[in-house]
């Protein structure tokens, strides 16, 4: 029995990339499928597939650089994969069995990709996950290509906001909806004005939720301050690791000159890789050492003017990456946060 695999980023951007497949096929072609995602920041997701039993597998907006090893398994194991995304690619493996469309560009992302790929079969939604992966300027030049009027982009903007902010938190328990969940709701609503304008919809439940959330983040405690970065240190509570993102997204656009760094405590174990000499009779052996300390989980913006460097930055430090305006590090040690921040200052100085 053919088991076809889909494999997404849980965050606006990769909801609606698949949400466009499925709707431009239509109930008669689609095909049983297996998902497969999770929270913003779990972008290691390909590793899931089992490759004994897929027969084909789409990947959308995760970074192919992070799951190229999962990759070359299914290519070798003669499984047919459909690729889309907008991250750091790393070296892209040659094979036949290979579809991908792949932009690094900073000023699209996977859904903009897919609606060019389907000729703007749902351009709507397309534009709202581009206005929730804080693409604003692609999303509005795209949504006045097709003549949306100001409303119609402004409640594109939420709808794709809400979606992005769903996906955040350190987490699934943190969130509102398990992102394999919301695709399954959203697939009912072809027409996303449809959901917008519906009573007690996920559209105002998330709606509600964000605005709650968002007003306990503008009393957040500003750590650094400067023409060049902004830091913003949120509490260690789920209501913060569910805003982090969208947050950063929002003080982005507030002030796009400057660079922007939120950051939330967690208690994640942070892993030190060190030599240690175990003297014994006959030799000495190399053994790793484990250090459990407190980390931030650390979202970055460039500068919206400025859109590079984001993730080269985040590259730099263990858990990190991302892509060029947008990126973060799961777990950075609590004693590296100054590094981080003239890492980002240095940045973009220049």
């Amino acid at each position: 029995m053919p088991m076809h695999y889909d494999v997404f980023n849980g965050d606006a951007d990769g909801i609606i990339a698949l949400l466009q497949i499925r709707l431009a096929q239509g109930q008669a072609e689609q095909v049983p499928s297996q998902l497969i995602t999770g929270v913003k920041r779990d972008i290691n997701l390909l590793q899931q597939v089992d490759s004994s039993k897929a027969t084909s597998v789409t990947v959308l907006d995760l970074s192919l650089e992070k799951n190229n090893q999962a990759l070359q398994k299914l290519l070798t194991a003669q499984v047919p994969v459909f690729y889309v995304d907008h991250h750091r690619t790393g070296d892209i493996p040659q094979s036949a069995l290979l579809t991908s469309i792949l932009d690094t560009d900073a000023n699209t992302c996977t859904s903009l990709l897919i609606n060019d790929y389907l000729k703007g079969a749902h351009v709507n939604w397309a534009i709202a996950a581009a206005y929730g992966d804080n693409m604003h300027a692609s999303a509005s030049t795209l949504a006045k290509q097709v003549g949306l009027s100001e409303l119609q982009q402004a409640q594109l903007n939420e709808l794709g906001t809400y979606i992005n902010y769903n996906g955040y938190g350190q987490e699934l328990s943190d969130l509102h909806f398990h992102p394999a969940e919301l695709f399954t709701l959203l697939i009912h609503y072809p027409d996303p004005f449809v959901l917008i304008a519906q009573e007690n919809s996920i559209f105002s439940q998330l709606k509600t939720a964000y605005l709650a959330d968002m007003e306990q983040a503008q009393a957040a405690k500003v750590l650094t301050d400067s023409h060049l970065v902004k830091t913003i240190v949120l509490d260690d509570a789920p209501w913060a690791r569910r805003v982090s993102g969208v947050f950063g997204n929002a003080l982005a656009n507030e002030a796009p000159d400057k660079a922007h760094i939120v950051i939330t405590l967690n208690q994640a174990k942070v892993v030190v890789q060190s030599e240690i000499n175990v003297e014994t009779d006959t030799s000495a052996e190399t053994t790793t050492s484990e250090e459990c300390g407190q980390s931030y989980t650390v979202s970055l913006r460039a500068p919206l003017n400025n859109k590079q460097g984001a993730g080269d930055i985040c590259a730099q430090f263990p858990t990190g990456g991302g892509r060029a305006a947008a990126a973060g590090v799961n777990a950075l040690p609590k004693g590296r946060l100054d590094e981080f921040i003239k890492q980002v200052a240095s940045y973009y100085q220049h």
